[in-house]
C-alpha cells in the first residue's frame, strides 16, 4: 500500500456546519483555510462545502490523486485543517477493512506528532469508472463497502467523519447522503464551467500547484522495454561479479567507492553538458555502486544550483534502467531522484518517488527519512549543509568515511537513528550490500495494500 503523508499548515478556523449539507454545497464541513508561507501577508485559500473540497484536492496533494483514499484532519474547536494521507484503493475488496484501519491509525499518528489528535476527518475516495462502467454512480456503489469500513474504523479511534466524498469522472457524491433528495442522483460536476475557477486560481496565487496525476509521475519511473531492456538485463547480471572483486581487492570498499565517485562524476558532467544516457556497462556499474550506503551518499552530493538538474536527470536515467528481475536496485536512485526533486521545491514528485522507493524496500532508511523530514514539514537545508561539509572537507586521494545523509534526521530517535543503507557485514544496525541476482523474482507486484514507509 502507498500512502503520501502530507503535513499541511493549519488553516484559518472557521464555524463548522453541523449539518451534511451536500445538496447546498456550502454545508459540508469546516472551511479549511491554507495559510501560503511562501507569501507572507496574502489571504489563505478558503474551502466552504463539497464543491469546493473536491476542486481543491489536487492542490492539497500537489498532484491529482486517481485510485485513493485521501484523509485529511480536521483539528481543535476550528476544526482547522491538520495532517493529510493518500493511499492507493487496493484491488482486492476483502483487504478493505485492514487498509481502512491503517489508514485512521497512520492519520491519527501524523497527527499527534506534528501538532494533535484531530476532532473529525474529511475523506475523499477517487477511482474514475472502468472501462465498461458507465459512470460514476457505478463507483459509488462499488466502492461504498470502502467508505464505510473507513467510517467505522475512525469511529473506532474516536476521530468523527465530518464528509465522505466520491469523486469520479468529473463529478461528486456524498457517501453520507441519506437519500432524501440533498444529493443530484447523477452526480455534482467538480467545475460547471470551462478553464480554472476562482478556488483554482487563488490556490495557484497562494503557492499551490498540482504537478500532473499520481499515475502519470509514476509512469516517469517505468523500466525501459526492448530491445535496450535485453540489453541491460544481460549486462547487469554480468556487473555483480566484478564488483565484488572489487570490494576484495586491495584497495577494498574505499576503492570501490571512489570508482563509483569517478563514474557518478563523469556521467553528472555528461548530462551537464547535454547527454541524455549512459553507455550500458557504466550504466550497470552505477547501479550496483549505489547499492552501498557511500556510494549513494557521494551521489547525494550533487546539490549546488549548476548540477541540480543533471543530477536529476541521470537518477531518473537510472531508476529507468533497473529492468526486470532488477527492480530491487531501483531505491537508492529512486530515493537520489526524491532528494534532488524536494531540493527543487518539487515535494509532491519527492513523496510520490518515496513512496514507490519504500514499496520496493519497505526498510530502506534513506528513503524513510527523507518521507518523514518531507512530512514533518521540514526544509531540507539540515540535510543539504551536512552534504556540503563533507563534500567540501573531503581530502583528495583519501576519503574518510562519510557522516552520510542518514546520520541527520529530523528529530531524536527518528528513522535515522536506526542506521543507514548498506554497509559493512556484521555492522550492528545496518544493512548488508545488495548486489545483482540471477533472474531475481518479482517481489514487490502485490505489496499495493501494504503500508509502506511507516
Amino acid at each position: 500500500m502507498n500512502d503520501e503523508r502530507t503535513a499541511m499548515d493549519p488553516g484559518q478556523p472557521s464555524d463548522p456546519d453541523p449539518d451534511h449539507g451536500a445538496g447546498t454545497g456550502t454545508g459540508a464541513g469546516a472551511a479549511l483555510g491554507f495559510r501560503p508561507g511562501a507569501l507572507p501577508g496574502r489571504s489563505p485559500v478558503r474551502m466552504r462545502g463539497p464543491a469546493d473540497m473536491a476542486e481543491l484536492l489536487p492542490y492539497l496533494l500537489g498532484f491529482f490523486p486517481d485510485d485513493s483514499i485521501v484523509a485529511v484532519g480536521l483539528q481543535g474547536q476550528g476544526l482547522h485543517q491538520g495532517g493529510v494521507i493518500r493511499i492507493d484503493i487496493p484491488d482486492d475488496p476483502a483487504t478493505w477493512p485492514r487498509v481502512a484501519g491503517d489508514a485512521a491509525r497512520l492519520l491519527v499518528q501524523l497527527s499527534e506528532r506534528r501538532d494533535e489528535r484531530p476532532e473529525q476527518v474529511l475523506l475523499y475516495l477517487c477511482r474514475d469508472p472502468a472501462p465498461g462502467v458507465p459512470s460514476g454512480r457505478g463507483v459509488l456503489a462499488d466502492l461504498g463497502p470502502l467508505a464505510a469500513a473507513l467510517a467505522e474504523a475512525f469511529r473506532r479511534e474516536n476521530v468523527g467523519v465530518k464528509e465522505s466524498l466520491c469523486v469520479s469522472a468529473g463529478h461528486w457524491w456524498s457517501f453520507l447522503c441519506t437519500g432524501d433528495g440533498c444529493c443530484d442522483p447523477g452526480g455534482t460536476p467538480i467545475r460547471t464551467g470551462h478553464g480554472p475557477g476562482p478556488l483554482s486560481a487563488a490556490a495557484t496565487f497562494a503557492g499551490l500547484a498540482p504537478r500532473g496525476s499520481r499515475k502519470a509521475i509514476t509512469a516517469t519511473l517505468d523500466p525501459v522495454g526492448p530491445p535496450e531492456a535485453d540489453t541491460l538485463r544481460e549486462v547487469i547480471e554480468q556487473a555483480g561479479a566484478p564488483f565484488i572483486r572489487e570490494l576484495a581487492g586491495p584497495g577494498g570498499r574505499d576503492a570501490a567507492v571512489e570508482r563509483t565517485a569517478e563514474l557518478l562524476a563523469g556521467a553528472v558532467a555528461e548530462f551537464r553538458a547535454g547527454a541524455r544516457s549512459v553507455d550500458p556497462a557504466r550504466t550497470a556499474r552505477l547501479l550496483v555502486g549505489l547499492q552501498d550506503r557511500r556510494g549513494r551518499d557521494r551521489a547525494a552530493e550533487y546539490t549546488e544550483p549548476d548540477e541540480l538538474v543533471a543530477a536529476q536527470r541521470l537518477w531518473r536515467f537510472l531508476v529507468q534502467r533497473c529492468v526486470p528481475p532488477f527492480e530491487h536496485l531501483a531505491p537508492p536512485p529512486m530515493t537520489l531522484l526524491a532528494w534532488t526533486a524536494w531540493l527543487g521545491g518539487d515535494t509532491a514528485t519527492a513523496r510520490v518517488v518515496l513512496a514507490r522507493a519504500l514499496e520496493l524496500d519497505p526498510g530502506y532508511t534513506l528513503a524513510q527519512l527523507l518521507y518523514e523530514s518531507i512530512n514533518g514539514g521540514l526544509v531540507p537545508e539540515r540535510l543539504l549543509d551536512s552534504v556540503r561539509r563533507e563534500r567540501a572537507g573531503r581530502p583528495q586521494g583519501a576519503p574518510p568515511e562519510p557522516v552520510g545523509l542518514t546520520e541527520v534526521g529530523p528529530t531524536e530517535g527518528g528513522p535515522a537513528s536506526a542506521g543507514g543503507g548498506p554497509a559493512e557485514p556484521g555492522q550492528p544496525g545496518r544493512r548488508r550490500l545488495r548486489l545483482p541476482r540471477q533472474r531475481r523474482p518479482k517481489d514487490h507486484k502485490d505489496r499495493k495494500d501494504r503500508p509502506s514507509g511507516s
